[in-house]
């Protein structure tokens, strides 16, 4: 079983590389986008001295592989090192497929669908347990060596990065390739929590020993009791708090408000729920 999920990752891991390649070599090349990371800064030495981008992709990417395993250890190498080397070369072989040139000239379109490859591609690598590389190492060295945020040292080299590229491409171009970054970016968040969020739904009533054996029989989901007292009127009481998907959530109010019309419910989405019922299979005495 260990040995199929490690496929299955690596298979993910190709996928999202593939996906970014297929991005690089449809939209932004073509359409002259800009972009941050190793793609945005493999594009400022494109046009400033015409270092190909694959060439110059192949080379950070090796050159970022062996600081990450000094600096972060064997473990990171080892997650790390199918999209260093397979990256660019898929990208190569993309690029020398003619049917895979330009596929619009709007701009906006090419942002979008470009965005949508990046930050799937990004996303299915991440939840693989692997990294893409590349930019992505030296904010993870900055935060071991210095303690600084990961994410607000990202956000600063790709600003950097496109700021860079103001030296061929006109300010039109630098705005396309901030919504570019927040389109990826976007992507990136939903990909990660896809299949995880669920909601947490609190209620308090005075009917909660009710309430509580109607979720656990009806919906079949467990529930927490919380100890509780108003703050007005002091009364003791308990709070039920169980956790549902989207399509239950319906149910659960129609089942509590059936039970307890005056019912309190606070319901707020949660990213990532694990243990019994969700991530472990349910036991039954």
């Amino acid at each position: 079983m260990k040995e199929i999920g490690q496929i299955k990752n690596i298979m993910w891991i190709l996928a999202g590389n593939t996906a970014y390649a297929l991005a690089v070599t449809m939209f932004i090349l073509p359409n002259g986008l800009i972009t941050g990371g190793t793609t945005g800064l493999a594009l400022f030495f494109y046009h400033q001295i015409g270092l190909p981008v694959q060439v110059f992709v192949t080379g950070f990417n090796v050159a970022m592989f062996l600081l990450g395993a000094v600096v972060l250890g064997r473990t990171f190498a080892l997650t790390t090192v199918i999209s260093t080397f397979y990256y660019p070369f898929i990208l190569s072989v993309f690029q020398r497929i003619p049917a895979l040139g330009q596929m619009t000239q709007d701009n906006l379109l090419a942002v979008i669908f470009a965005g949508l490859l990046i930050g799937g591609g990004i996303g299915v690598v991440i939840r693989a347990g692997a990294s893409t590389g590349g930019m992505d190492i030296p904010p993870l060295v900055l935060n071991k060596k210095m303690g600084l945020s990961v994410s607000a040292t990202m956000n600063a080299m790709d600003t950097g990065i496109l700021l860079l590229q103001m030296a061929f491409s006109n300010k039109e171009m630098v705005l396309y390739g901030i919504l570019l970054v927040l389109t990826y970016t976007g992507v990136l968040n939903k990909v990660l929590l896809l299949g995880q969020a669920r909601m947490q739904v609190k209620v308090v009533s005075e009917h909660y020993e009710e309430i509580n054996q109607a979720i656990a029989s009806q919906l079949d989901r467990g529930v927490t009791l919380f100890k509780s007292r108003t703050g007005h009127l002091k009364r003791d009481g308990y709070v039920v708090m169980s956790v549902v998907n989207n399509r239950e959530l319906v149910q659960l109010n129609r089942l509590i408000q059936a039970i307890d019309p005056q019912a309190f419910i606070i319901i707020h989405q949660v990213n990532e729920v694990r243990g019994r019922g969700f991530t472990l299979k349910k036991e039954y005495d």
